[in-house]
């Protein structure tokens, strides 16, 4: 097992797949660890490039500080991790709470990421279903026992007494998540794509605005293709998308090797989509002046 002296604690991680080129930093979910959040993914994953997957502060293998849980902490504690490794900038895979890390990372610290593939992620509170989250803080360890996290934690965790200090822990993290600015997405300096579940916790009209103030959302036969990419995952839910490996990992393994935004459209089929009685331009200007809701 190894670990990394950073900012006050020792941080586990796994470093797989062969040595070469930038790597991608796996960061998990909430009450979660590398087995539950990436068992399907990570092994394919390292058939073509290096993979570093972390255990966050109190998660997995990494014991607790006395320190809050805080997606600003955690953020901190990959860039050190990176530092240890002597890693200058690499790409961030983050799901649920591992998400909020990556976009953290993509904001706070944009010089030391490539690229972002955020799975199942918001950006401001409005981007969950009303009501969600209003019964988390009445949630106790018990209600989890033999739930696969619990399980994993048992088997991983330093001290396998300390899941009910995880889980008061992570009701605070949850009564405060972080929010940005849409200006913040907007200036994301990394390509990202944004990963949901068509049953996720996330709204999908909240991943579409996301998308868009990204730059998605455009006709790319007349354009070409944006530097982000969305992803939603039919017949699935927000704890089932770490099964679909057969799904994600091509998709991401594309979308990590591209370079640059992505093709522009060929004469002939920028004429073809110009011709149509209604073209695509059209029926994009017509779905971007639709409002997009939110919730309080």
């Amino acid at each position: 097992m190894t670990y990394a002296p950073v900012n006050g604690l020792s941080l586990y991680y796994e470093s797989h797949g062969p040595g070469v080129g930038r790597p991608v930093v796996l960061i998990h979910g909430a009450l979660s660890g590398i087995g539950t959040s990436f068992g399907t993914i990570l092994p394919l994953l390292a058939k073509t490039r290096r993979v570093i997957a972390v255990e966050l502060q109190a998660h997995g293998h990494t014991p607790d500080v006395d320190r809050p849980l805080t997606v600003e902490n955690f953020a901190a504690d990959v860039v050190a991790l990176l530092d240890h490794l002597g890693i200058e900038t690499a790409d961030v895979l983050g799901w649920s709470m591992g998400a909020m890390v990556a976009l953290r990372l993509g904001t706070d610290h944009a010089p030391r990421v490539g690229r972002l593939v955020l799975a199942s992620v918001s950006f401001h509170h409005g981007g969950v279903y009303p009501g969600l989250l209003d019964g988390i803080q009445d949630l106790q360890p018990e209600h989890l026992h033999g739930s696969e996290f619990h399980e994993e934690y048992l088997r991983t965790a330093p001290d396998p007494a300390g899941w009910p200090n995880l889980v008061t822990k992570v009701k605070r993290l949850d009564g405060d998540l972080p929010q940005w600015p849409a200006s913040a997405i907007r200036d994301l300096a990394s390509p990202a794509m944004i990963v949901l579940a068509d049953s996720d916790l996330i709204r999908p009209e909240h991943a579409v605005e996301m998308f868009r103030l990204l730059g998605g959302g455009v006709a790319g036969d007349l354009t070409g293709l944006p530097r982000c990419q969305l992803a939603i995952l039919p017949g699935t839910t927000h704890t089932t998308i770490p099964q679909r490996a057969e799904w994600l990992v091509p998709m991401v393994d594309e979308f990590l090797d591209a370079d640059g935004p992505g093709p522009a459209p060929s004469p002939a089929a920028a004429q073809a989509a110009a011709a149509a009685p209604e073209s695509a331009a059209a029926v994009d200007r017509t779905v971007a002046d639709q409002p997009v809701g939110r919730t309080a």
